[in-house]
C-alpha cells in the first residue's frame, strides 16, 4: 500500500463506524460541495478542497517525501520533533502515523465537531438543541487553536524528508462504535459493572498499571446506569458544558467519555448524570489499534511510540 491508500483506508473505516451512517456522511459532504459551488471564483481559492472528499478534516496527509510502497510504520498518539528523530534514527521507517491533529488538521479541529450534534441526536437529544449548543463551541475551539504553531511538526518532517500523516476522528469513530457494540452486548446494569467491563479491555487494563485506567467521575459505583451513551468519545474535542441538562431530559443516565474538564463535571453532577471516564490515551489507543490491525493484515509492520498502547486483535 502507498500513503494515500493507507489514508483513504482510514477514512473509509471512519465512515463505516460513523454514527451518522454512510448516507449521513455523504449528505455532510454534499453540503460542503454545494457551499463550494456557490462561491464566487475569486473566493474559491480560499476554500479547503479537501473538505469535498474528506469528512474528517482533523485527519490529513501532511508530507509525502517519497511516494513508495509502505512496509514499516511508526505510529503514536502525539507526533512532534522527538518522534520524527526517532523515526529518522531507526532508518527503515516508511511512514509516521500520528493520532492527534497537527498542521492544517489542527486548524480544522472545530470543523469535525458538527458530528457531536448527530451523536447526541442519535441518543435522543433533539437536533435543534444539539446544534444550538454545539455550534458555538465549534467556534470557540476554532478560536482556541488559532494561537497554535500549526506547522511546527510538519516543517520538521519536511526537513527530515519523512512521510507523515495523522488520523484522528476516524480512529475515534472506531473506538466509539467498538465500545457501543460491547456495552449493548453485555448490558451492564450498574456503574461498577460498566467500569469492570471497560477494565476487561486490554488497552484499559494496561492503562490501569500506570494509574490511568477507567474511573467514575460523577455518580457512585452502585448507581444504576440507565441509558448508556458514547457522546464524548468522538467529534473532535469536548463539547458544550451546557448539554447535560438536555441529555438528562432525553433520558440519558450514564456517559462514557475519554476525558472531562471540571466545568463539564459540575454540569453533569447538576444534571444527575453518571460519568465514567474510560481514559484518554488508552481510548485513543483502542481506535488506533483497530485501524493498525488492518495495516498488519496487509503485511505492514507497526512500531508503537508516543504513548500508543499497541494491542493487536488479529
Amino acid at each position: 500500500m502507498k500513503i494515500k491508500e493507507i489514508f483513504d483506508l482510514s477514512i473509509a473505516m471512519g465512515i463505516a463506524a460513523d454514527f451518522r451512517g454512510s448516507i449521513g456522511v455523504q449528505k455532510f459532504l454534499d453540503r460542503k460541495k454545494k457551499k463550494y459551488e456557490a462561491l464566487k471564483e475569486k473566493t474559491k481559492a480560499d476554500f479547503d478542497i479537501e473538505a469535498l472528499v474528506n469528512p474528517y478534516l482533523d485527519s490529513r496527509i501532511h508530507n509525502i517525501a517519497e511516494d513508495k510502497e509502505i512496509k514499516k510504520v511508526i505510529a503514536g498518539i502525539d507526533i512532534d520533533g522527538a518522534e520524527l528523530l526517532i523515526a529518522k534514527q531507526l532508518g527503515d521507517i516508511d511512514l509516521i502515523i500520528g493520532h492527534h491533529p497537527i498542521g492544517r488538521a489542527l486548524a480544522s479541529l472545530g470543523d469535525v465537531m458538527e458530528l457531536q450534534s448527530d451523536v447526541l441526536n442519535y441518543y435522543g437529544v433533539p437536533i435543534n438543541i444539539a446544534e444550538a449548543l454545539t455550534f458555538p463551541r465549534m467556534s470557540e475551539v476554532a478560536r482556541g487553536v488559532s494561537a497554535s504553531n500549526h506547522s511546527k511538526t510538519v516543517n520538521d518532517a519536511q526537513l527530515l524528508k519523512l512521510n507523515l500523516i495523522n488520523i484522528h476522528t476516524p480512529c475515534d469513530n472506531l473506538v466509539a462504535m467498538f465500545l457501543k457494540d460491547l456495552i449493548e452486548k453485555e448490558k451492564p446494569e450498574r456503574v461498577e459493572d460498566l467500569v469492570e467491563l471497560l477494565k476487561s479491555i486490554p488497552e484499559y487494563k494496561e492503562a490501569m498499571k500506570i494509574g490511568a485506567g477507567p474511573k467514575i467521575f460523577v455518580g457512585s459505583a452502585e448507581n444504576r446506569c440507565g441509558k448508556i451513551v458514547l457522546t464524548e468519545i468522538t467529534g473532535g474535542t469536548s463539547g458544550s458544558a451546557k448539554i447535560y441538562e438536555k441529555m438528562a431530559q432525553a433520558g440519558i443516565g450514564t456517559i462514557v467519555g475519554m476525558h472531562m474538564s471540571e466545568d463539564h463535571k459540575k454540569e453533569a453532577e447538576a444534571a444527575n448524570i453518571n460519568v465514567v471516564i474510560a481514559g484518554h490515551i488508552s481510548s485513543d489507543s483502542v481506535g488506533m489499534n483497530l485501524f493498525l490491525d488492518e495495516l498488519e493484515k496487509k503485511g505492514i509492520e507497526v512500531l508503537p511510540c508516543s504513548g500508543l498502547i499497541r494491542i493487536s486483535r488479529i
